[in-house]
C-alpha cells in the first residue's frame, strides 16, 4: 500500500510537467512581398484548432507545440502553411504572403492608326460599295410599286368543293334560329308598379356612383327627388329594372340631370 502511494506521488507531477511545457508561445510578423505588415491575417493552429488575427502591423502571438502546423490566411493573398520546429520558439517567425494575380483578358487591337486622316477613315468607315448598296436599297423601298401583285387566290383545281351550291345556307339557318331564340327569350318591357320602382331606385343608389350629384351640393333628400324626376322623365324603372345595365342607366341619368339643372338652382362645389 505504501509503495503504490509513493509511485503515484511522483508520477502526477511528471505528467503535469510534460503537459505544461508542451504548449509554448510562438511570436511573429506577417508581411506582404512589399515588406509591409499585414493586419487581420487569420492564423490557425491546425493541430489545436486555435485561431487568432494579426494586429494592424502584422504582429501575432499564438500557442503551439513542436510539429504543430500553422496556417496563414488573408483574402486576396495565397495562403501559407508553416510547421513549427524547436528553433521557432526562440526567435520571431517572419511570414511573407504573396498577392493573388488578377488576370485581365487580353484585348487585341486590329486597327493601328497611321495619323493620316484620309487613310484612317477608309479603315473606320464602311466601304463605298456597302454605302452605295444601302443607298440603292433605301431608294427601292421608298419607290412606288409599279408591278401588279399576284392574285392571292387558290386555283379552282385545288379548291375545296363548294357544298353551298344547290343547298340552303347552313349559316343562314343558324342566324335565323338565333334571331328567333333571342326574340323568344328577350325580356318584355312592362310598366313598373310602386314596389318595383322603389326597389329599382334603391338599387341605383347602391350600385351606381352618384358622386357627381353631391358635387353640386345635393344632399340625400335632393338626390332622391332627382332620381324620381329622372325615372318619370326617362321611364327608367320600366326599361331597366329587369335588365339592369349600369353604363346605360348612368347615361340616362346624365341626360336627365342636364334637363334637371335648367329648372333647379344647384351650386357647383
Amino acid at each position: 500500500m505504501r509503495t503504490y502511494i509513493k509511485q503515484s506521488f511522483y508520477t502526477v507531477p511528471l505528467f503535469m510537467s510534460a503537459e505544461l511545457f508542451s504548449q509554448q508561445k510562438v511570436t511573429g510578423n506577417v508581411k506582404s512581398t512589399d515588406k509591409e505588415g499585414l493586419g487581420s491575417v487569420l492564423i490557425i493552429n491546425i493541430s489545436s484548432h486555435q485561431s487568432i488575427l494579426s494586429d494592424t502591423s502584422g504582429n501575432f502571438i499564438i500557442e503551439a507545440a513542436e510539429n504543430d502546423e500553422l496556417r496563414f490566411v488573408k483574402e486576396g493573398y495565397y495562403r501559407i502553411d508553416k510547421k513549427i520546429g524547436k528553433e521557432d520558439f526562440g526567435s520571431p517567425l517572419i511570414i511573407s504572403l504573396k498577392k493573388n494575380e488578377i488576370e485581365i483578358p487580353e484585348v487585341k487591337i486590329t486597327f493601328q492608326p497611321t495619323g493620316n486622316l484620309e487613310r484612317d477613315n477608309r479603315n473606320l468607315n464602311e466601304s463605298r460599295k456597302v454605302v452605295s448598296l444601302r443607298s440603292e436599297l433605301d431608294e427601292y423601298m421608298k419607290s412606288p410599286l409599279n408591278e401588279a401583285l399576284p392574285d392571292n387566290t387558290i386555283s379552282k383545281t385545288f379548291a375545296s368543293p363548294d357544298y353551298k351550291v344547290g343547298q340552303v345556307s347552313l349559316l343562314g339557318v343558324l342566324d335565323a334560329a338565333k334571331g328567333l331564340f333571342k326574340k323568344a327569350t328577350e325580356l318584355k318591357i312592362t310598366k313598373a308598379n310602386y314596389k318595383e320602382t322603389e326597389d329599382f331606385l334603391r338599387r341605383i343608389k347602391e350600385e351606381i356612383n352618384l358622386q357627381f350629384l353631391r358635387k353640386y351640393g345635393m344632399d340625400e333628400e335632393q338626390i332622391d327627388e332627382f332620381l324620381i324626376y329622372a325615372n318619370d322623365t326617362r321611364t327608367l324603372a320600366k326599361k331597366y329594372r329587369k335588365n339592369f345595365k349600369i353604363n346605360i342607366i348612368e347615361s340616362e341619368l346624365g341626360v336627365a340631370f342636364a334637363e334637371y339643372r335648367k329648372t333647379h338652382k344647384l351650386s357647383n362645389i
